[in-house]
């Protein structure tokens, strides 16, 4: 998988679990992509975003109220994360002036990606870190932590190697910020959003077809964690063949979305026999939903439910619209009126400098 996918999916993959915790950054520079800024970085614990930071407000921001937990014992926290942002901008900018040359390339739209963190295992005391760059929606370099090398994925980034892998201190550095103080971090983040990120939400299951002779889906939404199972069975055994498993998805409150298909025709014979299993993390009891006729919503069972609701829509709308009229009229009569008044130097250079973000 090439850096840009990797760069989509990451968030859900190191999501919150019962005990594993992620701290994790991503960071981009970008020349001629239109309404983006040059330079972007974001950050999350568990999935949540805590932190972000671009060039336009140059200003390190907390996304989480309970972010702003962690000044009661480091007043200057989010002062030296926009100096960080900055420092860290400012490398990105040149690094991505380095790749063009090196590719040779002048015009156009290009992008430098970054992508680090650290997960704790809370149970284990275990800590593991990453480290990966990439150029244009590709590998580019990483950070090897079993032997503390550099991986270089393309030919132009061998000299990068070679100059890492020699510097010493850099490495020590790496280690100490990967196995110590962003695993620390994540600590004291995860401890002061315990209320947010250590909750336990289960789900609605719904059954869904289309048409009679549709796939039969089961839909859980609005669980969280994203630590989670959801399959159906047989007479109490779990079922592989004709089942179709879609991935988790994020919903806009925070929680996740999670459905799997069964292809099979609902009879009085099959009814009872058949049933959706959902399992949570941390949850000992299984939501369990069978397969009965009855309770599966379908589009033909719902056609005059959906005409009321369209048409309850539509009138919405048309209030909508009058009000946004009447909202702009005043606007323009208003108008009318007052016209009348991180520690990481140039791919080009031996060893890096600015620091990591904790």
């Amino acid at each position: 998988m090439n850096l840009f996918l990797f760069f989509l999916l990451v968030v859900q993959m190191y999501s919150v679990t019962p005990v594993i915790h992620t701290l994790q950054y991503f960071s981009t520079a970008s020349s001629q992509v239109p309404n983006f800024p040059e330079y972007v970085a974001v950050g999350y614990v568990d999935g949540v975003q805590i932190f972000h930071y671009d060039s336009n407000s140059r200003k390190a921001e907390a996304k989480q109220d309970w972010m702003n937990k962690i000044t009661a014992e480091d007043p200057k926290y989010w002062q030296r994360q926009t100096e960080i942002g900055v420092g860290n901008e400012l490398r990105d900018k040149h690094n991505l002036e380095v790749l063009k040359k090196l590719f040779n390339q002048t015009g156009g739209v290009h992008i430098v990606q970054m992508m680090s963190g650290c997960e704790w295992n809370d149970e284990t005391d275990e800590v593991k870190g990453w480290q990966q760059e990439g150029y244009d929606g590709e590998d580019f370099i990483s950070l090897d932590m079993k032997t503390w090398t550099f991986t270089a994925a393309k030919q132009q980034a061998f000299p990068s190697k070679l100059n890492w892998d020699q510097d010493k201190h850099l490495l020590e550095y790496y280690k100490f910020y990967y196995t110590e103080d962003c695993p620390s971090y994540l600590k004291k983040h995860v401890n002061n959003g315990k209320e947010v990120l250590m909750r336990t939400e289960l789900p609605e299951v719904f059954l869904l077809q289309k048409t009679p002779s549709s796939p039969v889906s089961c839909m859980a939404t609005g669980f969280y964690p994203d630590g989670a199972d959801l399959f159906w069975r047989k007479d109490g055994e779990q079922i592989f063949e004709d089942v179709e498993h879609g991935e988790i998805l994020p919903n806009h409150d925070g929680t996740f979305q999670m459905s799997v298909a069964l292809k099979v025709e609902v009879t009085a014979d099959v009814e009872g026999k058949y049933e959706c299993v959902f399992q949570l993390s941390g949850v000992k009891e299984d939501l369990v939903t069978k397969l009965e006729r009855r309770s599966i919503l379908s589009n033909a069972s719902h056609e005059d439910n959906l005409s009321v609701a369209l048409a309850a829509t539509a009138a919405v709308l048309a209030v909508a619209a009058i009000i946004i009229i009447i909202i702009i009229m005043v606007m323009v009569r208003r108008h009318r009126n007052r016209q009348g008044e991180g520690r990481q130097c140039p791919l080009s250079s031996s060893s890096r400098c600015t620091r990591s973000r904790p």
